[in-house]
């Protein structure tokens, strides 16, 4: 009995205290940030001169250049991130698979070593260390993670 009496309370009651499930259709959805503040950590980095440290990002591909052939084979491209900062991204392809598919305006989710230089930046070390002593550091393209 006393739960029919409670019953009309608990309907209105327990929805507005649960938490909301977002009904947002998949084609819809909006793209997940690597790190909500890798623009923010990389733009401090920019104005200090900061160099080796550590970050996570995603940006679009503005810019596909050839690769560079001296030493170790390096994919390069340039990234702009939402700030408006550049980055160049140098991929290690004798360590890690070379991102094929990529194109221009292709978004690009990173994690890697950041050093600083004029023209906003340098993004290296998105791959495993056969070391073991460097932290590791990926790249991630169309759902696919680059190590």
């Amino acid at each position: 009995m006393q739960i029919r009496k409670l019953w009309p309370v608990l309907v209105l009651v327990v929805p507005a205290l649960w938490p909301p499930v977002p009904l947002i259709h998949p084609a819809r959805a909006a793209p997940v940030a690597a790190d909500p503040q890798g623009d923010a950590a990389l733009g401090r980095a920019f104005r200090d001169r900061t160099s080796n440290i550590q970050v996570e990002g995603q940006g679009e591909v503005t810019r596909i250049l050839p690769d560079d052939q001296d030493g170790s084979r390096h994919q390069r491209f340039l990234l702009r991130l939402r700030s408006g900062q550049s980055l160049l991204v140098v991929h290690n392809i004798d360590l890690a698979p070379r991102v094929a598919s990529l194109r221009e305006r292709d978004g690009v989710q990173f994690h890697g070593e950041y050093v600083w230089n004029e023209k906003g930046g340098v993004i290296h070390w998105t791959h495993r260390d056969p070391a073991g002593r460097h932290e590791a550091g990926w790249l991630k393209h169309k759902d696919r993670i680059y190590q």
